[in-house]
């Protein structure tokens, strides 16, 4: 398994590639940047990084037999490039159910629009269950983009058992805020999982666009992942890594991972490269 892109590797995404039994699985593969951070746009470091990032999406697009999309934020499918969705079965979110405004939109300019759904075999996944080659790939019902009501919608939650492992993937959950999605976790605890990967709260947001209580959620969910699901190993990117303080806030979540058996790291330590925190650090950029 390789994280291609994530927040802690420098752009907007968590985009995933799984291999196992000879099939390769493509999960959220996209990526973005913030268009203003503490009133910034992006410095140039940021695109450089993005073109690097999408490069290895197109890569790895390109050869997966299977793609995922999670939901349709931008950050999680390669809008700009219907052509390489050619001959793969496409496991997506709903475009018809449970889902805002803005995602429909989203699906329907890509799906059909774009002629995404006439090039790919096209299969909404949401609580579906498939079987790919000797590989289960097994998906949440709709579970919200944090937490619950929340305006930006709803994502899916994938779970994939092979003889070789079991992955989950969380895209966007934050935390999970949404009390479903951890329950959807806590019954995927056994068999044990392999990987984990979790996308964190946005700790940078609380009490400003996103609740208090609902961050605090975030953060109290996840540390129950630790303590109930225990990965051997849970990588927690995305939303928190737009936070420089992101260690702070999970003292008692590194300090529970330990105690419980677990490796908890970002997707730049999974993959082994420094965390490059580039967003976080846009006024930094642009002081020097």
């Amino acid at each position: 398994m390789r994280i291609i892109a994530a927040d802690s590797m420098g752009v907007r995404s968590l985009a995933t590639v799984v291999e196992v039994e000879g099939l390769v699985i493509g999960i959220d593969l996209g990526a973005s940047l913030a268009p203003r951070r503490y009133g910034l746009p992006p410095h140039d470091l940021e695109y450089e990084r993005l073109e690097e990032a999408r490069e290895e999406a197109r890569k790895w697009l390109a050869e997966s037999h299977v793609v995922v999309i999670t939901h349709y934020h931008y950050d999680h499918y390669m809008r700009d490039h219907p052509d390489l969705y050619q001959g793969k079965l496409l496991l997506v979110k709903n475009p018809k159910r449970h889902i805002n405004r803005s995602q429909a939109i989203r699906s329907y300019v890509f799906l059909k629009k774009l002629g995404v759904e006439e090039k790919a075999d096209v299969r909404p996944a949401d609580g579906e269950t498939f079987e790919v080659e000797g590989v289960r790939l097994e998906f949440s019902p709709a579970v919200w983009h944090g937490e619950p009501g929340t305006k930006v919608g709803r994502v899916l939650m994938l779970r994939i058992i092979s003889d070789e492992g079991v992955v989950i993937y969380t895209s966007d959950v934050q935390g999970p805020g949404d009390p479903e999605a951890l329950e959807q976790l806590l019954s995927w605890r056994d068999p044990r999982p392999d990987v984990v990967i979790l996308g964190g709260p946005p700790t940078y947001f609380a009490g400003f666009k996103v609740p208090v209580k609902a961050v605090e959620a975030g953060l109290s969910n996840m540390l129950r992942v630790v303590e109930e699901v225990k990965p051997k190993v849970l990588v927690v990117d995305h939303h928190l890594l737009r936070d420089l303080k992101y260690k702070e806030r999970i003292e008692a979540h590194l300090k529970a991972a330990d105690e419980s058996g677990v490796k908890l790291v970002t997707a730049a330590e999974y993959m082994g490269v420094p965390v490059n925190q580039l967003e976080a650090r846009r006024r930094e950029l642009w002081e020097h």
